[in-house]
């Protein structure tokens, strides 16, 4: 998670290099392929990511969901429960949003039947795979 304070210089969000080395990282750390499931964020589109995309097709796999189709993106669901439960958060700085945030995708992550849900919600078949693979969720 990325907190932009507003400083002279401080990217305000990710960039395509972020998003190539987070999926690198998850890649490494998870040791199985990984299936990507992304909108149609401008970030998502640059040269930057299909060329590596492309280069890594042997564990990297990527499907591109149609155009204004959130009720086909889980990762709306997942972040519609994460802004729920902080609907009532009175916080008096960014650090403690970025706390609840995270200690909120914590305990998703923790909840498979959950994410679940947020699958079944789209109506998409998650069948197995032939190679076992890890789904990562990227919010753009």
């Amino acid at each position: 998670m990325r907190e932009h304070r507003g400083c002279e210089g401080e990217p305000k969000g990710f960039g395509w290099r972020d998003f190539r080395d987070l999926i690198a990282r998850a890649h490494i750390q998870l040791g199985t392929p990984i299936v990507l499931m992304w909108d149609n964020v401008r970030l998502h589109l640059t040269a930057g990511l299909k060329d590596f995309i492309a280069a890594n097709a042997d564990w990297l796999t990527v499907f591109q969901l149609p155009t204004c189709t959130p009720d086909l993106n889980p990762t709306e669901s997942i972040w519609s429960l994460v802004k729920r439960d902080m609907g009532n958060l009175a916080a008096t700085d960014l650090v403690q949003i970025t706390r609840a945030v995270k200690r909120r995708l914590q305990m998703l992550q923790y909840r498979p039947q959950v994410l679940d849900g947020c699958f079944a919600e789209t109506g998409l078949r998650f069948d197995e795979a032939p190679l076992a693979a890890t789904s990562v969720f990227i919010k753009g």
